[in-house]
């Protein structure tokens, strides 16, 4: 009974431990879903790309090891490369430390789209991050998010 017990404990365990390393794919009515999945709770968006951002690694960087000490860090990551590129994508995003954050990547052919569906003013430009408070407010931040102005947004926004 034990053996069973333990088998189907280690079992859970790897379909969560693999559930986290998902990327899912982000169409047009994703944000809907991450804002509804939100209600009423702050929470970060934050978009990157491993294939031409400099830029985003480095913000990653930073959000892999503030993830690390804020375990309650409410951070959602969108890429804007292709499914075909996940395997790197998720490889990327552990090597950083942030395996475990619930990650999307973009699935259009056209991705003005998605950029339209997420926010009709931005162009493209990365890395993109949008802080959204308790009532979905949101600032956007273009270029690197700086670990500060984060601080001090998660102070303001994000209670113990």
């Amino acid at each position: 009974m034990k053996k069973l017990w333990l088998l189907s404990f280690i079992c859970c365990i790897s379909s969560q431990a693999a559930q986290a390393n998902e990327l899912a794919r982000f169409h047009a009515d994703s944000l809907a879903a991450i804002q509804a999945r939100y209600a009423g709770q702050p929470f970060i968006l934050s978009l990157w790309s491993a294939n031409w951002c400099g830029h985003c690694i480095t913000e990653l960087t930073m959000l892999g090891k503030l993830a690390h000490t804020e375990k309650r860090l409410p951070l959602v990551l969108v890429s804007v490369d292709r499914p075909e590129e996940t395997p790197a994508l998720q490889a990327t995003l552990r090597s950083l430390g942030l395996g475990r954050m619930e990650a999307w990547v973009f699935d259009d052919d056209i991705s003005e789209r998605l950029r339209a569906a997420v926010d009709p003013a931005w162009h493209g430009e990365l890395p993109r991050t949008y802080l959204y408070d308790a009532q979905h407010r949101r600032e956007a931040v273009t270029g690197i998010l700086g670990e500060e102005k984060l601080k001090s947004w998660l102070r303001q926004n994000v209670r113990d």
